[in-house]
């Protein structure tokens, strides 16, 4: 690959864009999106909304999501709502068909006094949001609007889908990004860059599991023995899955939260478990899904019934050959563009495994260089707001040009399925 001049046209078109790019995911990161506030999710879908409108020729649609079903600390299921994914078309009849995902929640509650983005005195952005990702999604629609000046764009078309629930699991989300992963030929998504600058290569797969336990309440002195506590059930239960730690290899099971309880005169008749599962593989995910069941199949003693919610929301995606050609084909555009790529395996997800696991071959952290995401010192580096721009729009230009065969890699994704 070399960068042809139509191809420096559109880069050049980035460079000149710098200020508005950054600027913009400065403003979004002022409305609070966390992925429970639903007042504060749909302001920043309307602002987005709009912004797309103004920026690109394409369809601009809300898809509604149905509710998700969550685990109280009482033991009960309710429907969690959720607001609408967006959804971005352009060109769908085009012979080639990319998919570009990200989010617009954060994990950063309407309570929390990280609300602003302020620069720090070595020059990174401090905010939330800054990084994962609505810097994220600045960079996706800039590499967009300077694509659609390309003279190869026909090509190529895309769908644009920035969800509002990937930090909870994209459980409302899954079935359209799964869906998308069916049509597409090749995915990029927006989640940020690691510290360095590398890209997520291998992901582990996780599951998250809901246990309730139910007892039976009685007092504590009168009838303690007519009690069938739910807090030392789940104790046990907890000790048994904590046991499975180090049993196969790259699987972790860990406890998140033990819910229950009473006063201390009553014995507890309910209590909740929550715990993560990471995986590297398919067959791990088989061992775990196996390993579980045989806990919960036998409660640690009678009275007790166990009710197991959850399992696997982001499957693993493994470096397979489709994935192994699309990262060659990053680290050759990057190095057209003197951003030096490497790739690392990670333990996070994200919706790179949702679309990995539907066919699409993708790559997932295409968004701004940062770090200490998921917390008050959420950082970016303002200049790679630009650098990842034109990381992304020199990729569709490849695409486009045919000098990427997208179609070749989603066909090699296939053959592994």
């Amino acid at each position: 690959m070399r960068i042809l001049a139509e191809d420096q046209a559109v880069l050049d078109h980035l460079a000149a864009r710098d200020a508005e790019i950054v600027g913009r995911a400065v403003n979004w990161c002022a409305i609070n999106s966390g992925s429970r506030n639903l007042e504060g999710l749909e302001q920043q879908l309307e602002v987005l909304l709009v912004e797309a409108a103004r920026t690109l020729p394409c369809q601009v649609e809300r898809v509604a999501l149905a509710p998700s079903q969550e685990v109280g600390d009482d033991g009960l299921l309710r429907d969690q709502p959720h607001p609408p994914s967006l959804r971005l078309t352009m060109r769908p009849e085009a012979p080639t068909q990319v998919v570009m995902t990200g989010h617009y929640d954060t994990v950063y509650p309407a309570s929390s006094l990280f609300q602003s983005v302020e620069r720090r005195a070595d020059g990174a952005l401090h905010g939330p949001g800054i990084a994962d990702m609505k810097g994220g999604i600045s960079v996706l629609m800039a590499a967009l609007e300077a694509f659609e000046t390309h003279p190869a764009r026909e090509a190529v078309g895309w769908t644009v889908l920035i969800s509002p629930d990937e930090e909870i699991g994209s459980l409302a989300s899954a079935p359209v990004l799964a869906e998308l992963g069916r049509t597409g030929h090749l995915g990029l998504t927006y989640e940020p860059a690691m510290p360095d600058g590398s890209l997520a290569g291998a992901r582990k797969g996780s599951a998250n599991y809901h246990l309730v336990v139910k007892g039976r309440s009685a007092h504590a002195g009168r009838a303690f023995h007519e009690g069938r506590n739910a807090v030392a059930g789940a104790s046990a239960i907890g000790w048994a899955l904590h046991g499975l730690n180090g049993r196969r290899e790259g699987v972790t099971v860990n406890l998140g939260r033990i819910a229950g309880g009473s006063p201390s005169n009553v014995v507890p008749d309910t209590a909740v478990i929550r715990f993560n599962v990471r995986v590297p593989d398919k067959a791990a995910a088989d061992w775990i899904e196996a390993a579980v069941a045989d806990i919960v199949a036998q409660p640690p003693f009678e009275g007790l019934t166990l009710h197991l919610h959850g399992g696997f929301t982001r499957p693993p995606k493994p470096l397979d050959a489709s994935q192994q050609a699309l990262m060659q084909v990053v680290t050759e555009a990057g190095g057209l563009l003197g951003q030096p790529i490497a790739f690392k395996s990670s333990g996070g997800v994200c919706e790179g495994n949702n679309l990995h696991a539907a066919g699409l071959p993708n790559i997932d952290t295409l968004g701004v260089r940062g770090g200490d995401i998921h917390s008050e010192a959420e950082y970016a580096w303002p200049e790679s707001f630009v650098e990842r721009a034109q990381l992304s729009a020199l990729i569709l230009c490849k695409i486009a040009s045919g000098e990427v065969d997208a179609q070749a890699l989603k066909r090699l994704r296939l053959e592994t399925l």
